[in-house]
């Protein structure tokens, strides 16, 4: 059932949120990427409700956070040497492992497959949060579905306000992006989705990682994990996604989103926002989401975003653009 919009109230407290989700209620918290939906993840009606509010598709699966790695090895029936290894470099941290799942995890969480993401946070209020609450929480990004991820409370409020128990304020989100989903399924590393952590850092510590791709023939299936969809993160407005210059045919009204430094055929937009004026990826993907945000609240006819070099980070920012701009 949702609840009135002056009942979503803006917290404060890590123990008032915790008491909430343990009581079954659904609670938006910060993390280091983007502020996440939280449930408990092993109370079925609790998730349930996060489907609800979001309008999320039951095909979707959850990414489920933790508290540290032997809450995640009790979520799984095989946490890998690969596993440990990677959890040992990179959690906390923006990386999400997908392993086989214990038969206490709701099929609703994986969207009925056998693997299960896990990560844990690296934000102090979040791991505060787990600790508090003393369960795993299943927590997609705390928006409706298919929109711009929020990296602020504000923006959680913007879009969920009356339908959510909660927010749990923690300040701007550090990194911006996603988690970078990797697959352990198998005996070859699999990167799902692109996010936080760049691929090439993960090859360092495990070699070779398959990349998967997405099939739009596919979309109304069950996803392998989050942020899989043809179309995803997309803001209202038109997006469309360019190579170089700014193309000269753009609409009067168009918005430009880009990055490094300005040049004249800037002047011809009505409305720039620029992730970063030193070409710097971190901060371009601490903004993205924000800078989306803030273009597609001026209405104009179609936002022009520049894509980025194809590594590092560049890798999950070209991701969000391409499902972005999607029609």
């Amino acid at each position: 059932m949702n609840v009135s919009p002056a009942s979503t109230p803006l917290l404060h407290d890590v123990d008032e949120a915790a008491r909430r989700l343990t009581q079954g209620q659904i609670v938006a918290f910060p993390t280091e990427t983007v502020y996440g939906l939280g449930a408990n993840a092993l109370q079925v009606r609790s998730v349930a409700r996060i489907f609800e509010a979001k309008r999320r598709p039951s095909f979707d699966p959850l990414i489920v956070h933790v508290a540290d790695i032997p809450a995640a090895e009790r979520l799984t029936t095989s946490f890998s040497d690969t596993a440990r290894r990677l959890a040992e470099a990179f959690w906390p941290g923006p990386l999400t492992l997908v392993l086989p799942r214990t038969e206490e995890i709701p099929d609703l969480v994986t969207a009925g497959l056998p693997g299960v993401g896990i990560r844990i946070p690296d934000h102090p209020l979040a791991r505060r949060l787990l600790e508090a609450a003393d369960c795993p929480l299943a927590a997609p990004s705390a928006n409706p579905f298919g929109g711009v991820s929020p990296t602020t409370a504000q923006h959680v409020l913007d879009g969920l306000g009356g339908r959510i128990d909660g927010v749990l304020d923690g300040g701007p989100c550090r990194v911006g992006l996603e988690s970078t989903v990797v697959s352990l399924m198998d005996r070859v590393a699999v990167l799902l989705r692109p996010g936080g952590l760049p691929v090439e850092d993960i090859e360092r510590i495990v070699g070779p990682v398959r990349i998967a791709s997405s099939d739009p023939a596919q979309d109304d299936s069950a996803q392998p994990a989050p942020g899989m969809l043809s179309r995803h993160y997309a803001p209202r407005t038109l997006l469309q996604v360019f190579d170089g210059p700014p193309p000269e045919s753009a609409p009067d009204s168009a918005a430009l989103l880009t990055w490094g430094h300005p040049t004249a055929a800037d002047d011809r937009f009505s409305i720039v926002r620029r992730l970063s004026e030193t070409n710097d990826l971190h901060e371009c993907a601490a903004n993205l989401f924000a800078a989306l945000r803030s273009l597609d609240a001026g209405h104009p006819d179609v936002i022009i975003a520049r894509r980025f070099p194809n590594i590092g980070l560049g890798r999950a920012l070209n991701d969000r653009l391409q499902r972005a701009a999607c029609r």
